[in-house]
């Protein structure tokens, strides 16, 4: 077992263009919210970043524009690599393992192959290096993810599973964890069903967005008795719709191939637009939930929620690609045959509210079995453990998903 209180190191790499003190004072009400040590260091040149990078104590990674402090911090990939700007992918280790590594896995989840699953038995995937976790594009506020995801995965260790053969085509898998927060056995080894999880994170679509909004819902979930899997797909901004849904279809048969019990998908915000998609098409799922979801697609457009967010996902409004918007809306998928569980905090944007108690009442016109629970919570309390509102959402969903 880990540290449960890990020390974070903030390296700053040369040319990184932001106000070093307001990087500090994220970073110190960060470490001070998950209870953690840290420091922000920044380095001026690439020979100081080499030195700092040799700590193996450096966390998160702000490696800049310098091409050899990118390179140098590719070497990393135990460490979270965050860019404030937009930026490609760092490094894509897409070449087969060797034989002596392959199925071997790392105990921080940086890195690590489909050989077994999180709660110890065999998970099917393909053996195949995944690359560390890279965040771009959020600018200052991508620190605070980064420090999360960072001590998130300390705390609590992830194994990544690799669903195909794309960088972005992973979950990372949590084990549930008894009180002395070591994993349990297997579903296997002692025959009893355990319940799993699979969480489809949101951002409006878009690639700068990624499975590390969902980190502290997988870690809850492990704790609550779920196998947890935290499901990384393609984005359509840079990858088109169709990637998106397959990648999501895959992501969860592979949970549903490997699970041993009840299968729960939970989506937040788009990702409750993805859920609901997923439990239409496959009907292993045993409760969809929605958490803040765009759950009408077709009024989402009209009203250009997201600035344009559901057109640009979807390849076009409803005008323009009806088609998709009919194979992929929530509400045209009625009835979804999968009971339901929608939640939705009032204090969130107004349209979103709408969508969520509209949506509820259509489905339970349709005859689908829904819950509908509205509480006091922004868009985010949705997704925080701390919350009320994510307290009585995971308590509907272990209810429902206790094995008989």
């Amino acid at each position: 077992m880990l540290p449960p209180n890990p020390r974070v190191i903030v390296l700053i790499g040369p040319g990184v263009v932001a106000d070093l003190r307001l990087l500090t004072e994220v970073a110190d009400r960060e470490f001070a919210a998950l209870g953690v040590g840290g420091t922000v260091s920044a380095t001026p040149d690439v020979p100081g970043f080499r030195a700092a990078l040799e700590s193996r104590d450096v966390l998160v990674v702000l490696p800049g524009p310098d091409p050899e402090a990118r390179r140098l911090a590719s070497e990393r990939p135990d460490a979270v690599w965050l860019d404030l700007t937009m930026r490609p992918h760092p490094a894509k280790a897409d070449a087969p393992l060797p034989a002596a590594e392959a199925g071997t896995g790392t105990a921080d989840g940086a890195v690590s192959t489909g050989g077994t699953g999180a709660a110890g038995g065999a998970a099917t995937g393909a053996t195949r290096a995944v690359s560390g976790t890279h965040m771009h594009g959020r600018g200052i506020w991508g620190l605070t993810w980064a420090i999360r995801h960072a001590v998130h995965r300390l705390r609590r260790p992830a194994r990544r599973i690799a669903y195909g053969d794309h960088p972005d085509q992973w979950s990372e898998v949590r084990s549930p964890y008894g009180g002395d927060g070591q994993a349990l056995a297997a579903p296997g080894e002692s025959g009893e069903q355990v319940p799993t999880a699979v969480l489809l994170h949101g951002g409006f679509w878009r690639s700068v967005w990624g499975a590390d909004l969902m980190d502290a819902l997988a870690v809850d979930l492990a704790e609550r008795g779920f196998v947890a899997w935290n499901l990384e797909y393609r984005r359509p901004d840079l990858h088109g719709w169709d990637a998106t849904t397959e990648d999501v279809a895959r992501g969860v048969a592979l949970a549903a191939e490997n699970a041993n019990g009840p299968l729960v998908v939970i989506g937040h915000s788009a990702g409750g637009q993805l859920a609901l998609r997923a439990a239409a098409d496959d009907h292993r799922i045993t409760l969809a939930v929605s958490l803040a979801g765009v759950l009408d697609l077709a009024e989402g457009d009209r009203r250009h929620t997201g600035t344009g967010a559901v057109a640009a996902a979807l390849g076009g409004s409803l005008a323009e690609v009806p088609d998709v918007y009919r194979s992929s809306g929530p509400l045209e998928r009625l009835p979804v045959g999968v009971p339901q569980l929608i939640v939705q905090g009032g204090g969130d944007d107004l349209d979103l509210v709408d969508f969520s108690r509209r949506y509820a009442r259509a489905a339970q016109a349709a005859g689908d079995q829904v819950t509908y629970l509205e509480m006091s919570g922004d868009h985010f309390d949705v997704i925080d453990p701390a919350s009320p509102i994510w307290r009585a959402t995971a308590g509907a969903v272990a209810e429902h998903s206790t094995p008989s």
